[in-house]
């Protein structure tokens, strides 16, 4: 990656070949955040009263990402940057060297942390907060008043608009968290590939097991494997799934030695494109609440 001072020439010389925006969109504040799915929770609350952008793209591996200079460009003018924190965006800080002094959020301020249990990151929280129905709407509120601070003219359009979200999202959620709760207690089994589910396991009431820890050296491994095998087996788990953005391999291997049936895909760290499955984070809570919700019910067995 090139040097600060590089990056800074490489930003100015962009930003100096953008064109002129209009004036009406000068006047609205600019927010980026630090990825895709609170780039959409944080357009839902901005409605048409602030732009939002992401400085990755949909379907980026976020915990290591290294930005480009053209991600550089997109956010230098922003008025406020919004990131998770937890240890998520390990490449957060020299990304703000290259930015100068711009204010910035940590939208999971005031969750319930859940610590990790294994691997390198032991002890550490579980960064993927966003996960659970009830840190959503911690999420939502912070981001409604890092707006309302930034720009009070708008500030009860931001409030108005996170408490649509809110509700939006508990109307459309709350049942499926339901629907996974009345599993008998043998069957609210969540196995995954990384551990990236504990607090939508803790949310919708399931024990947890997955294939490796978040940001393992090693992932697929014949130990892990085999310990997710003994696992399915000893608790009888109907269902295995497995991550978007990593290998599925090791979690089918599970499900063939298990008899298991592989239950499909779960979303958790991007959004895909628009045309994709998951464009939005409802979406997102959505597809990956179903996805569990078939996947362990009897009536698909």
């Amino acid at each position: 990656m090139p040097t600060p001072a590089a990056l800074r020439r490489i930003v100015l010389l962009l930003a100096l070949a953008l064109p002129l925006q209009p004036a009406l969109a000068a006047e609205r504040m600019k927010v980026a955040t630090t990825f895709t799915v609170l780039a959409d929770m944080a357009q839902q609350v901005a409605g048409d009263a602030a732009d939002v952008v992401s400085i990755t793209k949909p379907g980026a591996e976020i915990h290591g990402y290294e930005p480009t200079p053209q991600d550089i460009v997109r956010s230098y003018d922003a008025d406020l940057i919004l990131y998770n924190g937890l240890n998520l965006e390990l490449w957060f800080d020299q990304f703000l060297d290259n930015l100068g002094d711009i204010p910035t959020v940590t939208v999971s301020e005031g969750i319930d942390e859940i610590p990790i249990t294994l691997g390198a990151y032991e002890g550490k929280p579980n960064p993927h907060a966003w996960m659970g129905l009830e840190n959503a709407r911690i999420y939502i509120d912070n981001i409604a008043r890092a707006f309302a601070d930034t720009d009070p003219a708008n500030a009860a359009t931001y409030r108005a608009n996170a408490e649509a979200y809110k509700q939006e999202l508990t109307d459309t959620i709350g049942p499926l968290r339901d629907r996974i709760a009345a599993l008998p207690e043998n069957r609210r089994w969540l196995v995954t590939c990384e551990g990236a589910f504990s607090y939508l396991a803790r949310d919708f009431g399931m024990e947890e097991l997955f294939l490796w820890p978040m940001n393992a050296d090693q992932v697929g491994t014949p130990q892990q494997v085999r310990a997710v095998i003994d696992g399915v087996r000893e608790h009888d788990i109907p269902a295995v799934f497995c991550e978007s953005t990593v290998n599925t391999a090791p979690a089918r291997q599970v499900a063939r030695e298990t008899g298991a049936r592989y239950g499909g895909v779960l979303y958790v760290d991007s959004l895909s494109t628009r045309n994709g499955p998951v464009p939005s984070y409802l979406d997102l809570l959505r597809v990956t609440a179903e996805t569990i919700a078939e996947g362990l019910d009897p009536a698909t067995d």
